[in-house]
C-alpha cells in the first residue's frame, strides 16, 4: 500500500470573535444595528417604540440569518447579492458571425475581486468566458494567448502516466518528484484535465468515399466497420481526455502608469512601455513552460508547448464556438434577446476569423447552455483527511464529459509562516475561549490548530510549501435532464472519495470561464495544501494515450485498436508525419491474441489503401485474403512456383515498363547468395565459374547488358545448370551436380525450376509458407523476403505498405531472415513502408544483436500476455514497472500494454461481428460461420484488391490513401 498522506484542515477558517460570529459577520450586524438606530432616530417622533421594533425585528432576524447560513459556497448575504446581479444582467445572447464587438461585462470581470469594475465594458475581442483578444506566435514557435487586461498565457498540453500499472513505491517516488516541482513555483497555474467528445465523422466519411473505390468484398467490410464506429459513437459517446497546463502573467500597467504621472499625455512613451512590458510578461511565461518541461520530463511526463494555430484550436474546442458576443449585452434589458447587425463593421478581423465564442449563450441560476451544451459548473469545498497516491484518479477519469480545473497559487513562505502563527494563535483563542466559558470546543478547530502548528513547523524548516488550490469540475451533456443525471453521478462519485462539491448558483457564467484553459480562478473558492497533499493528487494520471496532434485530440486519425482502460477508443496512426518510423512489434504468449490483433489492424489499414504484404508460415491469413479478394500465394502447392530469376520489371502508371538501371546486377548477385543457400560454402573456382554461367544463361534467353532485352521472358534453374555443364572445370561440374535436386527431374524442382506461375500484385499479398518441406523453408523464405524487398524499394511504386512477419521467430532462427529484418527496420521508412513483427517468445527476439535492433527501431510496441518465464526478460528490454508486469501475467486474451513513442496504454482488442467472422481462427467459431474451403486445390492469384482498378495499376499516395495525413 502507498504511503498515506494526510491533507491538512482548514486553517484558513474565519476566527469565532464573539459567540459563533466571525469578525465579518460582526461587522455586517452591526453595520444593520447602525443603520436602524439612525432610522429609530428619524422616525422615534412619529413611531411609537413597540411598533418600531416589530417592524425592525425582522429586517434583524433577516440579516442575522443571512450572514450565519452558507449555502453553494457563499453567505446568504453575498449570495443574494450574486442573485440581484444575475437578475440585472442579460442571460440570453446570440452572435452572427463576422462580428467582434465589446463583450458582456461578466466577460471583462478582473480575475482579482478587489480590483474596481471598469465603467464601460472593456474592448476585447467578443468571447463568451473572457477569451482572448488574439493568439500571437513569438519567435520561439509557442502561441501566446493575449488576455487583454488579465495579462498574457501560454498552453502546454503535458503527457500522462497510469498510476494503476505502477507499485505503491513507484506511485510514491513519482508523487515525490511531483512535489519536486510544486516546490519551485512561483506564481500561479492552471491544470486542467479536458473531456472531449471524440469526433467519428472523418473517420466514417472516409470510410464511405473509400469504399467507393474497393473491390466489392472489401467495401462491404468497409461500411460494416463504418457502420460499427457510428454505432459506438451513438451508443456510448467515447471521450478523449488531455491534460493541459496554463500560466498566465499579468500585465498590469503599474510602468505605464509612472510614465503617465511622469509625462502626461506622452502616449509614445506609454505605448512603448506597454509594449516592453508585454515582451518582458512573454519572456517569463516561456521560463516557467520550459522549467516545467525540464522538471516534469524525467518523470515521463512530457511537456509541449502550443503553437499559434494549436492554440487556437484548443480554445476553439474548449468554446465549441460558432459566433461571438454582442457588446450590447451589458446594455440591454435582462429579458432581452441580443443579435449582431450582420452590416456591421469588424472591429478586429483576427477574432471574425477565429471566432472563439459560442453561437448563443444562454445562461441559467445554476448552467449555461453553450450552443446546443449543457454545462454546469461545481466547486469541491471539502476534502477526506487521509489520501494515497492518485486518489484523484477516480474523478479524472469519469467516463461523463468531465473537465477538473485545479487552479495553484503558492503562497510565499516568508507570507506562509507569518499568516500560519496568526491563524494559530486566532485558533487557539477560540478553542480556550470556549473551554474558558463551559462550552465543548469545536473539533474541526481542534483540528486546524493542529495542522496550523505542523505546517507552521514544517514550512519554518523549508519541508513544505503552502499553496492555495481552488479545483472545480465542468460537467457536460445534451439536455437538461441529461445534465442532471451526470451531476448527480459526478456529486455522488465525489462523495464516494470523502469529496464534498457545491453548485455555483448565480456564478454560472464566472465558474464556466474558470474552467476553460485562461488561468483565471473568477469564483475563488480555494483551500491551503501543502506540497505533499497536493502532489498525491496527481493530476497527470491518465489511462489514455496522448493525442499526438494536440489540435486534433478529438478527430482521431489512424486505426482503431481496440478500448483503453479508460472505455475510450484508442486509435493509432502508423504513418503520422510524427512517427520516427512506422515499425511495430508484438510479444505475447500463445494464445495472447497477437494474429487476432495484427489481422485487425490490416483489415483497417486496407480500409485506407495501405497495401499489406504477409509472410505467414503458417497459413493463418489465407481466409482473410480469400475474403477481401487479396493474393494467396501458397509456396510448396502444386503449381506455385518463383523463378529466381527473374529481373526487376514494374508497369509505370503510364503503362510503361520500367527497371533499375542495375537490375541485371543486382539479380547475378542475389542469385549468387541464393546457390550459396541451396549448396552451400563455395570455393573460389566455383564463384568464378557461376558467374561466367549466369552471364551465359542470361544470355541463351538474348538478355544482355542492354537494357532493352530485359523484358524478354527469364530463364531458369535448368538453363543455368546446362551452362555449368558446358564450363571445362571441375568446380562447375561440381555445381551442376548439386543443383539436380532443385531442377527439372529432381525432388525440389517444382518450386525453383520454371517460369513464375502468381504474379504478386494487389492490396493485400499473402505468402504462405506452410506446405513448404522443411528442406525448403530457408530456400522460400529467402525467394519472399527477396520479392518483397524489390516490391517496397522500387521508387515507381512508391505507396504506404505495411510488411506483416508473423511468427517472427521462425525467421529470426534463419541468417538470411534476420538479416531482412534487420534491413527493413533500419530503412523501410525511407520507403514508405512499415513492418511488423509478432512473435511468441521474447528471447527469440532479444537475445540476438539483430532481434534487440528490431525492437529498438520499432516506435510502436505492443506486449499481450506473457509466461511466467519470460517476464523477467521482457521487463529487462522494454522497461517495465513492477504494476505493468504484473498486469501483463494476468491480461486477459486480446489485451495487452501499447507503447507508441514514451506513451503507454492498456487496451482491449475490439472487432464488429462481420470483422470478427473474417479473421478469426478459432475452429469452432470457423465451424459455426461457414466450411474450411478446400486447402488442397491450386489457389490463382485473385483480382487485385482495390483501390488498384487494373493490375500492375498504382494511383497516386493520396487516392490509396484518402484518410492519410502523410499523403
Amino acid at each position: 500500500m502507498s504511503t498515506i498522506v494526510r491533507i491538512p484542515a482548514d486553517v484558513d477558517r474565519s476566527d469565532r470573535l464573539l459567540g459563533p460570529f466571525t469578525a465579518r459577520q460582526l461587522a455586517v450586524l452591526a453595520t444593520t444595528a447602525a443603520l436602524l438606530y439612525v432610522a429609530w432616530i428619524a422616525v422615534k417622533a412619529v413611531i411609537a417604540p413597540p411598533i418600531f421594533l416589530a417592524t425592525m425585528a425582522p429586517i434583524g432576524a433577516i440579516v442575522t440569518v443571512a450572514v450565519v447560513t452558507r449555502r453553494d459556497g457563499l453567505s446568504a448575504d453575498l449570495l443574494a447579492v450574486a442573485a440581484i446581479r444575475h437578475r440585472l444582467r442579460p442571460r440570453h445572447l446570440v452572435r452572427t458571425r463576422g462580428q467582434t464587438p465589446p463583450p458582456p461585462r461578466w466577460i471583462t470581470d478582473h480575475a482579482t475581486r478587489t480590483r474596481p469594475r471598469p465603467p464601460t465594458p472593456v474592448a476585447l475581442t467578443a468571447q463568451a468566458a473572457r477569451l482572448p483578444e488574439s493568439v500571437t506566435q513569438t519567435g520561439s514557435g509557442v502561441g501566446v494567448i493575449d488576455l487583454g487586461a488579465d495579462g498574457l498565457a501560454v498552453l502546454a498540453v503535458a503527457g500522462t502516466l497510469n498510476l494503476s500499472l505502477r507499485t505503491p513505491a513507484e506511485q510514491d517516488s513519482l508523487v515525490g518528484q511531483l512535489a519536486g516541482w510544486l516546490h519551485t513555483l512561483r506564481q500561479p497555474v492552471q491544470i486542467l484535465v479536458r473531456s472531449a467528445r471524440l469526433d467519428l465523422t472523418e473517420q466514417i466519411t472516409g470510410l464511405h468515399s473509400a469504399a467507393e473505390q474497393m473491390s466489392f468484398e472489401l467495401a462491404a467490410a468497409a461500411l460494416d466497420h463504418a457502420d460499427h464506429l457510428a454505432d459506438m459513437a451513438a451508443r456510448e459517446n467515447p471521450t478523449h481526455r488531455q491534460v493541459l497546463l496554463v500560466w498566465r502573467e499579468p500585465t498590469e500597467s503599474l510602468a505605464a502608469t509612472g510614465v503617465r504621472a511622469r509625462w502626461p499625455g506622452r502616449s509614445r512613451a506609454r505605448r512603448a512601455l506597454s509594449t516592453a512590458a508585454r515582451r518582458a510578461a512573454q519572456s517569463r511565461l516561456l521560463r516557467r513552460m520550459n522549467e516545467a518541461a525540464d522538471v516534469l520530463t524525467p518523470l515521463g511526463i512530457s511537456v509541449t508547448a502550443l503553437e499559434e494555430t494549436q492554440a487556437r484550436a484548443v480554445l476553439t474546442s474548449c468554446t465549441n464556438p460558432e459566433g461571438l458576443v454582442s457588446a450590447a449585452a451589458d446594455i440591454a434589458e435582462p429579458s432581452a434577446i441580443i443579435t449582431t447587425d450582420p452590416d456591421a463593421t469588424v472591429a478586429d478581423p483576427f477574432a471574425a476569423e477565429t471566432g472563439f465564442a459560442p453561437e448563443s449563450l444562454t445562461i441559467g441560476t445554476r448552467h449555461l447552455e453553450v450552443g446546443s451544451d449543457w454545462t454546469q459548473t461545481l466547486a469541491v469545498t471539502g476534502w477526506p483527511r487521509e489520501v494515497t497516491a492518485g486518489w484523484l484518479a477516480p474523478l479524472l477519469s469519469h467516463p461523463g464529459r468531465v473537465e477538473v480545473a485545479i487552479h495553484i497559487d503558492p503562497v510565499d513562505p516568508v507570507t506562509a509562516a507569518t499568516r500560519l502563527r496568526r491563524q494559530q494563535a486566532r485558533l487557539e483563542s477560540s478553542r480556550m475561549h470556549d473551554t474558558s466559558r463551559g462550552r465543548l470546543t469545536d473539533p474541526q478547530v481542534d483540528v486546524a490548530v493542529e495542522d496550523a502548528a505542523d505546517l507552521s513547523a514544517r514550512v519554518a524548516r523549508a519541508e513544505a510549501r503552502l499553496f492555495r488550490v481552488g479545483v472545480y469540475l465542468s460537467v457536460h451533456a445534451e439536455s437538461e435532464a441529461e445534465l442532471a443525471d451526470e451531476v448527480a453521478a459526478v456529486r455522488a462519485l465525489s462523495a464516494s472519495l470523502l469529496v464534498d462539491t457545491c453548485t455555483l448558483s448565480y456564478r454560472a457564467a464566472q465558474a464556466w470561464a474558470t474552467t476553460l484553459p485562461l488561468g483565471l480562478d473568477l469564483i475563488q473558492v480555494q483551500r491551503t495544501f501543502d506540497t505533499t497533499a497536493l502532489a498525491a493528487a496527481f493530476p497527470f494520471d491518465s489511462p489514455q494515450l496522448p493525442a499526438t496532434d494536440p489540435a486534433q485530440a478529438a478527430r482521431p486519425h489512424g486505426v482503431l485498436y481496440g478500448r483503453d482502460a479508460a472505455a475510450g477508443l484508442l486509435f493509432v496512426d502508423r504513418f503520422a508525419p510524427e512517427a520516427h518510423n512506422h515499425n511495430l512489434v508484438i510479444l505475447g504468449r500463445s494464445g495472447a491474441g497477437k494474429s487476432y490483433l495484427v489481422k485487425t489492424e490490416i483489415l483497417r489499414s486496407l480500409y485506407r489503401g495501405i497495401e499489406q504484404i504477409v509472410i505467414d508460415p503458417e497459413d493463418e491469413y489465407r481466409r482473410l485474403a480469400e475474403t477481401v479478394g487479396g493474393t494467396n500465394i501458397r509456396l510448396g502447392a502444386p503449381g506455385v512456383r518463383l523463378n529466381p530469376f527473374d529481373l526487376e520489371i514494374h508497369t509505370r502508371d503510364d503503362g510503361r515498363r520500367s527497371a533499375p538501371p542495375d537490375a541485371l546486377t543486382r539479380r547475378k548477385l542475389f542469385l549468387h547468395t541464393l546457390m550459396q543457400v541451396l549448396l552451400g560454402e563455395q570455393t573460389a573456382a566455383q564463384r568464378t565459374a557461376l558467374d561466367s554461367a549466369l552471364t551465359a544463361t542470361y544470355a541463351a534467353v538474348g538478355i544482355t547488358e542492354d537494357p532493352a532485352t530485359w523484358t524478354r521472358p527469364a530463364p531458369t534453374l535448368s538453363g543455368l545448370r546446362e551452362q555449368l555443364g558446358r564450363i571445362s572445370a571441375p568446380a562447375a561440374a561440381e555445381l551442376a551436380a548439386g543443383l539436380h535436386p532443385f531442377v527439372d527431374g529432381g525432388a525440389y524442382g517444382a518450386l525453383l525450376d520454371g517460369p513464375t506461375t502468381t504474379d504478386p500484385d494487389g492490396g493485400l499479398i499473402v505468402f504462405s509458407l506452410r506446405e513448404l518441406p522443411e528442406e525448403l523453408k530457408t530456400i522460400g523464405t529467402l525467394l519472399v523476403l527477396d520479392l518483397t524487398w524489390r516490391r517496397v524499394s522500387h521508387p515507381g511504386l512508391r505507396r504506404p505498405r505495411m510488411i506483416t512477419v508473423d511468427e517472427g521467430w521462425l525467421l529470426l532462427s534463419q541468417p538470411a531472415g534476420a538479416r531482412f529484418l534487420f534491413k527493413a527496420a533500419k530503412s523501410f521508412r525511407k520507403h514508405w513502408a512499415g513492418l511488423t513483427v509478432a512473435t511468441q517468445d521474447c528471447a527469440d527476439v532479444c537475445s540476438t544483436e539483430l532481434g534487440r535492433a528490431i525492437v529498438s527501431n520499432a516506435a510502436t510496441q505492443i506486449l499481450l500476455r506473457q509466461a511466467p518465464q519470460a517476464i523477467d526478460e521482457v521487463a529487462t528490454a522494454f522497461h517495465l514497472s513492477d504494476g505493468e508486469q504484473q498486469f501483463l501475467l494476468s491480461a486477459a486474451r486480446g489485451s495487452g500494454l501499447l507503447t507508441v513513442g514514451g506513451d503507454r496504454a492498456v487496451f482491449g482488442s475490439l472487432a464488429s461481428a462481420t470483422e470478427n467472422a473474417i479473421i478469426t481462427t478459432d475452429p469452432g467459431e470457423i465451424a459455426s460461420s461457414s466450411a474450411e474451403l478446400d486447402t488442397d486445390i491450386e489457389i490463382d492469384a485473385a483480382p487485385p484488391l482495390s483501390p488498384l482498378t487494373e493490375p500492375n495499376q498504382h494511383t497516386t499516395a493520396r487516392e490509396v490513401m484518402p484518410d492519410n495525413r502523410a499523403a
